[in-house]
């Protein structure tokens, strides 16, 4: 069971769906239909277009520090290139994960976040000087409420929370150097690397299990369920299988330190229950040890599985479900504010647009969100399919704007040719 909360960018519908909704339960008459699917398809071509130019200088970039590349530089560079592609490349893709409505979680929240109680019950130690930077993003944030199942299904605990529907996390290692001082080998993962990740449904209180780095280590009540019956059991066989070797130790450190003036007598018996009693104790320690490690082991393959279900992409693949995730979202916000519009013959306000989207969102579909009208209606005048009145806006009506949409597409790869002369209207492209 989940709520949304209040203040999100994300739109929690599919485009389409989108549309129909706004057909069917919305300001458009139904009679428009036709012209507002063949509208909404030239606009999807425009959005896929100028995001797949994205996507292959997002690709560009990220090639020079990939991880996963099986391809050969060309060039090689210098640190300070590095540096500088790496620094053009988060550019890029913070742009990026704007566009998909995510929002960049801080560092206060992320030290928030890594305060709370775990809802697997595990506790996690992050090294964070591990990394040069990390950028945690998050989308879709809204309060769940789930049943804890504890004590082998004999307690059930009602919990709230908070969830992300989507985490992408950036990380970049500090180099081999640093942990060569610090002699630590036989790492997980390379140093020097760039990491991107993405994830879905993860608890706030949970986001540290996205570290590469993370060491899950035993929380109190793990401590107390192995050293209380290890302390008891010990005793016991302290007092009823070493009591007589103990004794006899004793006695034989305090003859060879002088405590004793007594020699001990020492007989292959008492050599036998001397091997006896240590051989218990070896094997007591040993199981207790095992017992610690066989919990630490269910820990971590309860962690594995959890990121297994939870981890949706890594690396550059990454970026395909950012640009597709981006192209909805600003689809979306573009055609809820042709459709008010459009809808409005006298036009609306900036405020009043942004009111009515907002409303007919939360009493029509229980969807509370922050809608982007700066960027939706920057979107419409960059198109030209929006005009102002004063402060009202209007949108050119849906024939209008599909011949609008059309002429920008065909204004694409519109190169002159070879054998127009200079001055020629016909060389002259149409600015976009």
């Amino acid at each position: 069971m989940s709520a949304t909360t209040p203040g999100n960018r994300f739109i929690p519908f599919r485009k389409n769906d989108l549309i129909d909704m706004g057909l069917h339960k919305g300001p458009l008459p139904a009679a428009h239909a036709a012209e507002l699917r063949e509208l909404s398809r030239i606009l999807e071509a425009l959005l896929h277009f100028e995001y797949h130019q994205l996507l292959e200088k997002l690709k560009d970039a990220y090639a020079l520090f990939n991880p996963d590349a099986d391809t050969r530089r060309l060039h090689p560079l210098d640190d300070t290139a590095l540096q500088r592609h790496q620094a053009d490349f988060i550019r890029e893709m913070t742009t990026l994960l704007d566009a998909a409505n995510f929002e960049k979680i801080t560092r206060d929240d992320l030290a928030a976040a890594l305060k709370e109680t775990s809802l697997f019950k595990i506790r996690l130690s992050v090294d964070f000087n591990d990394f040069e930077e990390v950028l945690f993003f998050r989308r879709g944030e809204s309060t769940r409420r789930e049943t804890l199942v504890t004590w082998g299904g004999w307690r059930r605990r009602p919990i709230t929370f908070t969830n992300y529907e989507r985490v992408v996390v950036y990380i970049k290692f500090k180099p081999q150097a640093y942990f060569d001082e610090r002699r630590r080998r036989d790492l997980p993962y390379k140093p020097g690397a760039t990491l991107i990740k993405l994830f879905r449904n993860v608890p706030k209180a949970d986001l540290e299990m996205l570290f590469p780095n993370s060491e899950v280590r035993m929380q109190t009540i793990d401590k107390l369920i192995i050293g209380i019956p290890a302390a008891v059991s010990g005793a016991v066989i302290l007092v009823t299988k070493l009591g007589a070797s103990l004794v006899l130790l004793a006695s034989l450190l305090a003859f060879w330190g002088g405590l004793r003036e007594t020699p001990v007598e020492v007989n292959q018996q008492h050599l036998v229950a001397l091997g006896l009693g240590l051989g218990t104790l070896a094997g007591f320690l040993f199981k207790q040890i095992s017992k610690f490690k066989n919990r630490k082991i269910r820990f971590m393959k309860a962690l594995a599985e959890n990121l297994y279900f939870k981890n949706l992409d890594n690396n550059a693949g990454v970026f395909h479900h950012l640009i597709d995730a981006a192209e909805e979202e600003e689809f979306k916000e573009a055609i809820l504010a042709y459709i008010f519009l459009a809808a409005a013959p006298r036009g609306l306000t900036r405020p009043a647009l942004d009111q009515a989207v907002e409303v007919w969102l939360a009493s029509g579909w229980d969807c509370r969100i922050d809608f982007e009208v700066d960027d939706a209606l920057d979107k419409l005048a960059r198109w030209g399919l929006l005009h102002r009145q004063g402060e009202r806006l209007q949108v050119l009506p849906p024939a209008d704007a599909k011949a609008q949409l059309d002429r920008i597409w065909d204004a694409y790869f519109d190169y002159p040719s070879s054998d127009r002369r200079e001055g020629d209207p016909a060389a002259k492209t149409t600015p976009i």
